[in-house]
């Protein structure tokens, strides 16, 4: 299968062009943001205040990486369980985040946004966390930093490896794949 090398921020266009199956090298900015971090962006939103990045077009990486070291600007940074944010993404779709990556089926809800709002969730590699930090050139915390490694991190990643996991199509490669599983 070929590989598409994608570039942050995502358009419309591009989020429609990706199919569930497609190999994604992700290039650009994505923001990492676990439960903790969600539920301060939901209540941002609740109080009218902005979130702590432009979040059209954005994608949000479900981990809490290790710290940095060496030459490293991180350490393990593997994906974490999508389903724990999948009670804050409808909102933050709504606001035009176009991406989200981790590991794991979403709820129906989130996928049904996911076409309305056209956004694409992406997978990668669990426990591949080392590997994955290699892709990140540089990170930098941009809010609560009370929250250690679930505070909101901008990270320029290239390459990052990625199966487009759910579509703007309907497209659900959980389901598809598991056709005819016993």
């Amino acid at each position: 299968m070929e590989l598409k090398v994608v570039r942050t921020p995502l358009t419309t266009e591009v989020v429609r062009s990706l199919r569930a199956g497609d190999f994604v090298a992700l290039h650009g900015v994505v923001y990492t943001a676990r439960d903790a971090a969600h539920r301060r962006m939901i209540q941002a939103i609740v109080s009218g205040e902005p979130l702590p990045f432009d979040p059209a077009g954005q994608v949000i990486y479900y981990t809490g990486p290790c710290p940095g070291f060496n030459h490293y600007p991180l350490g393990s940074c593997g994906p974490t369980t999508s389903g724990r944010m999948d009670g804050y993404t409808v909102e933050l779709l709504k606001l035009g985040i176009r991406g989200m990556i981790g590991k794991g089926e979403r709820a129906a809800e989130v996928r049904a946004a996911m076409q309305e709002y056209q956004a694409v969730y992406l997978a990668t590699i669990g426990g591949a966390g080392a590997y994955l930090s290699r892709k990140v050139l540089r990170a930098e915390i941009v809010a609560y930093p009370d929250l250690g490694p679930e505070a909101v991190m901008r990270l320029e990643v290239v390459d990052f490896p990625c199966i487009v996991a759910t579509d703007v199509h309907g497209g659900n490669l959980y389901r598809d794949n598991n056709k005819g599983a016993i």
